[in-house]
């Protein structure tokens, strides 16, 4: 029997993404969507995020849209600092001191939530910086890692997780806290976690003595920018101290990411049996491989993906390529990806007709459960390729996970306003 014929897209149907994008952005999202109705605020922000990418956002939204979105953001801000993920938690008048800490503002929500409003054009007039400095120091732990949010009796609240720590660096860049001195959070703190957490591969890992992971490491390398401390010691004098970071580990890093792409597919993770049927005999059916659904994720074998390296090996998926991509810009590698067959794997692979992009070859765009993707993941997918240069996207700043639109917006906040800043 012949080898089915498959139509490989090489372009990124920019179209068909902003449809996608406005559809999650005026109307209502899947059913599998209803558990994440507390995480609003961060489905605004991929959905935001992304259309800017796209630059489909400024000609798609009317004036008075816009003011809907910020205002329901600004609803949003706690009084204690800090923002919440929706309005769920919003007591009115029933709520009081005994209360307040049912819905606390967490560290999440706070960063997405500053990024939606720049993404929006807001000037920020609005916002409680210093509640929200303030709150951000109470989260610190002694260890210098971040909580999520504050609970009874100034418990710091949480797992220490990476993602955290990084949220609460972008939070203070934004707002310019290194300025404010005595609301400050313990930099050096944060930074002796990090250096603790770098593992004798090269990569980050969630902790000390855990395993590297291309996530994890994202966040701790985008968090060092975003203090002013990048992660490049053979470029700047910017160490934390005399021994790290050192040249040799940054090698490790840059050795370590560079390993985790590689030529293999796992085969089962393609598509699942009844799809590789349906390509197998789409001849006698009568339906051609252009016009199959699932036919455009076909992965030819000398297509090369990255992949974390796991003691349980992880699928090859969108999330590891652009985390790893993103990696290598903010440390001035990515000469040593091969940048072409990741562009390959993200467009011909998980791009999809209806615009968005799944988690994995053959995943369908826009769906928050087991074999499907999410807005996440589509918004990543568009990120990946932006910081890589693909026509028709922004520019894409790595650290701050925004366009260099954005990141130029809020550099020229009022409080920034006079006040000579150096590049980080």
């Amino acid at each position: 029997m012949p080898e089915p014929s498959v139509q490989m897209v090489t372009e990124l149907n920019k179209p068909a993404h902003v449809r996608y994008f406005l559809r999650c952005l005026k109307t209502h999202l899947p059913t599998a969507y209803t558990s994440n109705d507390s995480q609003r605020m961060t489905l605004a922000f991929f959905i935001l995020c992304a259309l800017d990418l796209l630059d489909g956002l400024d000609t798609n939204i009317t004036a008075s849209e816009r003011a809907e979105y910020i205002n329901w953001i600004y609803r949003c801000q706690h009084p204690d600092g800090g923002f919440n993920g929706f309005t769920g938690g919003d007591l009115g008048t029933a709520g009081n001191e005994a209360n307040r800490h049912w819905d606390p503002a967490n560290i999440a929500a706070t960063y997405f939530a500053l990024a939606n409003l720049a993404i929006l054009g807001d000037d920020l007039s609005r916002l409680d910086r210093g509640g929200c400095l303030k709150w951000l120091k109470r989260l610190q732990r002694e260890d210098g890692t971040f909580g999520e949010a504050v609970g009874l009796d100034m418990e710091v609240q949480g797992e220490r997780d990476m993602r955290f720590c990084y949220c609460a660096a972008a939070t203070r860049w934004i707002l310019d806290g290194g300025r404010e001195r005595e609301e400050d959070i313990d930099v050096d703190g944060l930074l002796r976690f990090f250096e603790a957490s770098q593992t004798y591969e090269g990569g980050f890992a969630n902790g000390p003595f855990h395993e590297a992971h291309a996530g994890w490491t994202y966040c701790a390398i985008g968090a060092m920018s975003l203090l002013g401390k990048p992660f490049s010691p053979s470029k700047s004098n910017h160490n934390f101290n005399n021994a790290w970071p050192s040249i040799e580990s940054e090698q490790r890093l840059i050795a370590w990411l560079a390993g985790l792409q590689t030529s293999t597919l796992q085969e089962e993770d393609v598509s699942a049996p009844d799809v590789l049927e349906s390509h197998a005999h789409a001849d006698t059916d009568g339906e051609s491989a252009e016009n199959n659904f699932e036919a455009a994720h076909v992965v030819p074998p000398e297509t090369v993906v990255p992949v974390v390296d796991s003691m349980e090996p992880l699928k090859e998926d969108l999330l590891w390529a652009g985390m790893t991509g993103r990696c290598n810009k903010m440390l001035n590698s990515l000469n040593l990806l091969d940048q072409n067959a990741l562009r390959r794997y993200l467009i011909e692979k998980t791009q999809h007709r209806i615009g968005g992009f799944g988690k994995l070859p053959g995943d369908l765009p826009g769906m928050a459960a087991d074999r499907f993707s999410d807005i996440m993941h589509s918004c990543l997918g568009l990120a990946g390729l932006a910081g890589m240069g693909e026509p028709g996207l922004k520019a894409y700043d790595p650290t701050l996970c925004l366009s260099l639109d954005i990141r130029r917006r809020l550099e020229q906040s009022s409080w920034r306003q006079g006040r000579s800043r150096s590049s980080v």
